[in-house]
């Protein structure tokens, strides 16, 4: 028995060892699916971008040693780990090994590899910089990796204490409040106006709360069928834009996610009307996708990219002056990955200081909320031990 990814792989083995052989037959390793099985990491399955990350700079560091592509991807295939990214790398290499070049080898996994991705590999075997290329992809996959999460590493902790706050909240309105509310019922007398506002709240969330959490699944429900229409996916990123707190964070990280990877795809020899339409697909955002498709337009025509984004009015000033400098300059690659890290660092610092400003925050809320609830509960008993004197 050889271990091999492919029958066609196991002959080329057994040949390299002098054995020819007319018939091989695949066996399949226990609990593996049998054929016409299914197999739901095959079918739900995704290759994380940190895997991607790391097999693209082995693959750089092989290929820049001058070892050919088909050993660098055998080399890459006997040390890959993640399953599924095993079997991925074994079909590109034998795609390649069949005679496709490996760009229209990782078009065939659309999946895993995106359209930036391909485009570079693409650009850096025309260029023959395939090493060069590959090390750019890298970086840039482990700067989005990077300030992603940070991102979500600073809001983690504020969004986790929001809902503790929000459970033990709804827990003492809704179990808690009745049952020591139910001592008061008795008293002949008008209960303190905090008494009676925590009694209405535990009333109505404690008679309520099923129809607001349908309320609530039904407008996510909502807004996302809205968000996939083409109105409402540019109403919606408009939205989000203009959001206080959030709406410039979201901004920065757009407009940083830009710059960089136009900025990546230029420096990797990639046209600039080929760069505009993938950043497109890659800014997720709908505001700026319609400005680049324009920006493509005009540029197409001759005018300046730097002349085309002012006059949107979506990207900042900076960016467009950057720009403008680096089209003069004949240095625009540099400049936008400048851009990017001032963007990247500004993301940075405001995610920090607004992280340090909602943990105290949301601690001050929710120690205001249980001392209202105490003093609610405290000031009828209070009454009635001064009745009782």
């Amino acid at each position: 028995m050889i271990d091999a990814s492919s029958p066609r792989e196991a002959k080329i083995k057994l040949k390299g060892q002098g054995i020819f052989v007319s018939n091989i037959s695949e066996e399949i390793p226990v609990g593996a699916p049998k054929d016409g099985g299914i197999n739901l990491k095959d079918l739900f399955g995704k290759v994380k971008l940190e895997e991607i990350t790391v097999m693209t700079r082995q693959l750089s560091t092989l290929i820049g040693a001058s070892i050919p592509l088909v050993e660098s991807l055998s080399a890459l295939y006997e040390q890959t780990e993640a399953p599924l990214l095993k079997k991925t790398v074994a079909q590109v290499r034998d795609s390649v090994n069949e005679g496709l070049s490996f760009a229209d080898a990782l078009d065939q996994h659309k999946k895993t590899f995106p359209e930036l991705y391909i485009n570079m590999v693409r650009s850096g075997e025309a260029s023959g910089a395939l090493d060069v290329v590959l090390l750019r992809l890298a970086e840039y996959m482990e700067g989005q990796h990077r300030i992603r999460s940070k991102v979500r590493a600073a809001m983690t902790y504020p969004i986790f204490l929001f809902f503790i706050a929000s459970a033990v909240l709804f827990y003492m309105l809704t179990s808690v409040v009745p049952k020591v509310v139910n001592m008061f019922e008795s008293m002949n007398q008008v209960l303190p106006l905090p008494t009676r506002m925590l009694i209405a709240v535990s009333d109505f969330l404690g008679a309520t709360w099923w129809i607001l959490v349908i309320v609530f699944v039904g407008s996510i429900f909502l807004i996302l069928r809205w968000k996939k229409t083409e109105q409402g996916s540019l109403r919606f990123d408009r939205i989000r834009m203009d959001l206080p707190l959030y709406g410039p964070i979201y901004r920065k990280i757009s407009v940083a996610n830009f710059a960089r990877t136009l900025g990546t795809l230029l420096a990797s020899g990639v046209p600039i009307i080929e760069a505009l339409k993938i950043v497109k697909t890659v800014v997720q955002n709908r505001i700026m996708e319609s400005t680049i498709d324009e920006s493509i337009a005009e540029v197409m025509d001759g005018s300046s990219l730097a002349l085309t984004l002012k006059k949107s009015g979506v990207f900042p000033p900076i960016l467009i002056h950057m720009i403008g400098v680096g089209e003069k300059s004949g240095s625009i690659e540099e400049m936008l990955m400048k851009a990017a890290e001032a963007y990247e660092d500004d993301v940075e610092t405001t995610v920090s200081g607004l992280t340090a400003v909602l943990e105290p925050l949301m601690i001050i809320f929710m120690g205001a909320s249980v001392g209202f609830i105490i003093i609610a509960i405290l000031m009828p008993m209070l009454q009635m031990s001064q009745i009782i004197r």
